[in-house]
């Protein structure tokens, strides 16, 4: 039997995990969304078929798992309209960047199940990677319904909560890093004399097809590297550039800074 889920909040990380949820066969008339916006509920109540309504409390009420899918800035207005419909038999599951368990814990009844998931955005085209962690008293249990959930919109890892500021970092603002990687790349072809269109796709595609290398291989990135680094050859003066630009430490500092950013949210 399928629990009844519920979300509070519906940007695009919500829609996200509610397309995951109904590719995986989910039922639709078992799930709930709450949202602000009357226009956003319309569009998936058309789109997906599912419930809808303004009332965080009515979504809480009716629901076995609370997905919160909110702005942290919008997090205590949001509990404190449905704090009262909670008990300890649900699970609240919370994608809140740089909000511990700990902190939601405190915000609901005593006793409250927990859990902590960092997404990131390619779970909108199913290819995304998510990192769960569990609180004081979330069960093994919550934490499989939790992965089940997760499962259609990619991989999904459970880690100990002092390593999500971490992920965070590196998975959450991962994406725009490589979006970034992607955009010099296809510059640089521009440079060199290709078409802005041939180029950005010669970039995306180079980008992708040497991720799923790895991925499928499970070949080091310096075996690859060194691979594809002939003596004397194009690849060797490039990597001397990347090298003496300090590319390697810049990208290590990047995530770094998002991972301390997230510490300090």
């Amino acid at each position: 039997m399928q629990q009844r889920i519920g979300f509070i909040g519906a940007g695009a990380m919500g829609e996200a995990i509610l397309k995951g949820l109904l590719a995986g066969g989910y039922a639709a008339e078992k799930i709930l969304i709450s949202d602000l916006q009357k226009e956003r509920l319309e569009f998936l109540a058309e789109n997906y078929y599912v419930k809808t309504t303004t009332e965080n409390n009515v979504v809480v009420e009716n629901s076995d798992v609370i997905i919160l899918a909110i702005k942290p800035q919008n997090l205590k207005e949001a509990i404190e309209s449905c704090v009262d419909a909670v008990d300890t038999h649900k699970v609240i599951i919370s994608i809140i960047a740089g909000v511990s368990t700990e902190k939601l814990e405190g915000l609901l009844p005593e006793g409250s199940k927990v859990i902590r998931v960092m997404p990131n955005t390619p779970a909108l085209v199913g290819a995304g990677t998510s990192v769960l962690t569990g609180g004081k008293f979330a069960t093994e249990e919550d934490l499989r319904l939790a992965r089940e959930i997760f499962s259609g919109l990619g991989s999904v890892n459970i880690l100990p909560e002092k390593l999500l500021n971490a992920v965070t970092g590196l998975s959450g603002s991962g994406p725009a890093f490589v979006a970034l990687v992607v955009e010099a790349l296809a510059d640089g072809g521009v440079m060199a004399g290709l078409p802005r269109k041939e180029a950005l796709k010669l970039a995306i595609d180079t980008v992708a097809g040497t991720a799923k290398l790895l991925l499928e291989t499970g070949m080091h990135p310096a075996q690859l590297k060194d691979q594809v680094t002939s003596p004397a050859g194009t690849t060797i003066y490039g990597m001397l550039q990347l090298e003496k630009n300090g590319v390697r430490g810049t990208i290590m500092e990047t995530v770094l800074a998002a991972a301390k950013r997230a510490e300090d949210m």
